[in-house]
Parts: structure tokens; C-alpha cells; sequence
């Protein structure tokens, strides 16, 4: 089969996007990681307040995260893209004037506000540019851009905090976000409201916020994602606790070349054999290095949890957004994914805030066991409501 009937998957424009979201989700690992050591070093606040923090950004995703869908919609992604990365970007450079934890504060709700309509337009647009034939590989590679940003924007973070103070590594992740948002002027968008035909007016329904076939795997996520938490923001300060901040920034290293090790395994085992030989064991390599997080003292365990959860939630996290988008029809890829990340962020929002509580009042090895029996339940769950065949309408 020649290439003129069979187009690349690594053309411009899908490169173009994954640039583009690898740069916005650097920043965003690396203020999550870095936040909690600025509240208590500089401001003064407590874990509690860091945990705050991060709820308050997820807090106002999550109110705006069922309209995306239904912005994107309306006024199509050209605008929504343009829209939502400019005031991102915009909202990315006031980190430098939060000198102060009421300030810091409402920039983080306002920020999650864009954050949220941004990372629902991408997904439909970086669709488009996938091969039909190759949209498995070409989504979890997508999704391997989120999670480089998960390992290099806490690294960044880490490393530069300890030489740097937070102003000023405030502007430098700024500038990457900017740098991302100049690659969207590069990608061929087409100004379309929608695929299918516009509909008469009517009243707003629950579909209009919600694809309900990504339902259960996106409830799940909340699930996954209330345990990530306990790694997104609380691992700096948890390596702090155990005298070992000095090797946080070496334990994502560890967790990056776990996960890019398995991806473009895990990546063909899903197309080839199905979604059960990634979820089962990926969820139970996360499990075990979250109970071993919880119980180790010395820098070799650390690095160990490294690889457990980089090759478990690494493996696992992209495997259900594809099964998401896969159960969903072309038109309402906005919508499955809006869905979807509005059950990821209240995981992440609840994690942050339970998980802040429950380490202020008992320990980081409470909090670590609490988040591997999370995990487990969430297998439980797969098992019973997500592992089923797609209902059709």
C-alpha cells in the first residue's frame, strides 16, 4: 500500500500539536510540584494550604470542564484554541507577582478556568491530523506528551528551585508555555463549528455536557487520578520529609524512562490484544510501587516506587482516555473528552485536598497505603462496570 493512500502519522501538524501540549503540560507539572515548597518555605502557609491550592485550580476545571464540550462546539476550535491559550499563557505570567497565599490563590481558580477549555479543544484537533487507521497509536502517543509533561515539569521544577527563587522560575516556565502557544499559528486549523448538521434550537440537556458511553472508564480515572495526586503533589514535599529533595528531581528521571521504556509496547499490545492486558497489570504495578512509596526510607526504594509507578501509571493513564475516545462517536470526541477530564480533575482535586488533611493528621504512609487501596478498588471497578461491551444507542 503506497504512502499517498495511507498518510504518515509523524506529519506537521500532529507534531505541531504535540509540541504545542508537551510545553502546557511542563508548566503545569512544574507549578503543581513546586507549589506546595513555595506555600511553606516562602509564604509561611501549611500543608493543608498546598493542598488548597491545587483543589482551587481543579475546583474551577471541573465547574467549566462540562461546557468545553459544548464551547468547542459553538464556536468552533479555531477560536476556542486561540482563546483559551492566549488567556492561559496571560494567566501563566501572574505567578510572578504571587508574593503573596490570597493572591496565589486566585490565580490558581482563575487559571484552571482556561487550563480546563484548553485541554478539552486539543484533543478533537490533534485527532484530526491522526491517520484513521493508526488512531490508537496516534492517541497514546498524544497522551505520551502529557505524561513527558508529568516527568519533565516536576524535574524542571525540582531542579531549579534549589538555585533559583520562585519569580524566576515562575517566568522561565512561562516562556515555555508561550513557546507552545506560537506552534498553534503553525497548525492548519479549519474554522468549523461542527461536523454534523446544526441542529434546530431546543433546551440544553445533560448530553450537551456529558458523553455518557466514557461514563464509567472516566469514572474510573477519578479514581486513578485521586491517587496520582498523592505523586503530583506531595512528592516534593515527601522527599523533603525523608531528607531526599535533593533526589526528587532524579525520581521522575526514573519515572520518565519506566514509562517510555513500555510505551510503544503497552501502545501495540492495546491495538493487537485489547485494553485488559494494559489496565490489569499496569494498575497492579501502581498499586505495589504506591505501597512501597509508603514504607521506604533509603534512596534505592525510592527509585524503585520510580519505576513501578512510572511503568504502571505511565502504561495506564493513556490506555483509559483511548478506550474513552474509542467508545465515543467522531462528533462527540469533545464532549468524551470533557467527560473524562471532568472526572480526572476531581480525582486530582480530591487527592489534593484528602491526602493534604490526612498527611497534616497522620503521616505520608498513611496516605501512600490509602491511595494503593484506591488503586485496588479501582481494578474492582474495571472488573465489574467498565470491562463491558460498549452499549449502542
Amino acid at each position: 500500500m503506497s504512502t499517498a493512500t495511507v498518510p504518515q502519522l509523524w506529519n506537521k501538524s500532529f507534531i505541531l500539536c504535540l509540541a504545542n501540549n508537551l510545553f502546557l503540560f511542563i508548566f503545569y507539572f512544574a507549578q503543581t510540584t513546586i507549589l506546595p515548597i513555595y506555600i511553606l518555605n516562602e509564604l509561611h502557609g501549611t500543608l493543608a494550604q498546598a493542598g488548597l491550592a491545587m483543589t482551587l485550580f481543579m475546583a474551577s476545571a471541573i465547574a467549566v470542564r462540562p461546557f468545553s464540550g459544548l464551547i468547542v462546539e459553538k464556536i468552533g476550535v479555531k477560536k476556542a484554541l486561540y482563546i483559551s491559550e492566549a488567556l492561559f499563557c496571560l494567566f501563566c505570567l501572574t505567578y510572578m507577582l504571587a508574593d503573596n497565599l490570597t493572591l496565589l490563590l486566585c490565580i490558581r481558580f482563575l487559571h484552571g478556568i482556561w487550563f480546563s477549555i484548553l485541554t478539552t479543544v486539543i484533543v478533537p484537533i490533534v485527532n484530526d491530523f491522526i491517520p484513521a487507521e493508526r488512531k490508537g497509536e496516534g492517541m497514546g502517543y498524544f497522551l505520551t506528551s502529557i505524561n513527558l509533561g508529568i516527568v519533565l515539569g516536576p524535574l524542571i521544577g525540582l531542579s531549579l528551585i534549589q538555585a533559583l527563587p520562585y519569580i524566576t522560575i515562575s517566568a522561565i516556565l512561562a516562556a515555555f508555555v508561550l513557546l507552545g502557544f506560537m506552534f498553534c499559528f503553525m497548525i492548519p486549523l479549519k474554522h468549523k463549528v461542527s461536523p454534523v448538521e446544526k441542529p434546530e434550537k431546543r433546551k440544553l440537556s445533560l448530553q450537551d455536557f456529558i458523553e455518557k458511553k466514557a461514563v464509567p472508564v472516566s469514572i474510573m480515572a477519578m479514581m486513578v487520578s485521586f491517587a496520582y495526586a498523592s505523586i503530583m503533589s506531595f512528592i516534593s514535599t515527601f522527599a523533603e520529609s525523608k531528607h531526599m529533595l535533593s533526589y526528587a528531581s532524579l525520581f521522575f528521571v526514573v519515572f520518565a524512562i519506566s514509562m517510555m521504556i513500555l510505551r510503544p509496547i503497552t501502545g501495540k499490545i492495546f491495538d493487537r490484544k485489547g485494553a485488559n492486558y494494559v489496565v490489569y497489570p499496569a494498575l497492579a504495578l501502581f498499586a505495589l510501587g504506591l505501597l512501597v512509596l509508603s514504607q521506604i526510607d533509603s534512596v534505592p526504594g525510592f527509585m524503585f516506587a520510580a519505576v513501578l509507578i512510572g511503568m504502571g501509571f505511565g502504561s495506564a493513564q493513556p490506555c483509559l482516555q483511548t478506550i474513552s475516545i474509542q467508545r465515543s462517536e467522531k462528533h462527540r470526541i469533545g464532549h468524551a473528552t470533557s467527560t473524562y477530564f471532568t472526572c480526572y480533575d476531581i480525582g486530582i482535586a480530591l487527592g489534593s485536598l484528602i491526602l493534604g488533611i490526612v498527611i497534616a493528621h497522620f503521616d505520608y504512609s498513611i496516605a501512600y497505603m490509602l491511595c494503593a487501596g484506591m488503586i485496588i478498588l479501582s481494578l474492582l471497578f474495571y472488573n465489574l462496570v467498565v470491562d463491558k461491551p460498549a452499549v449502542t444507542d
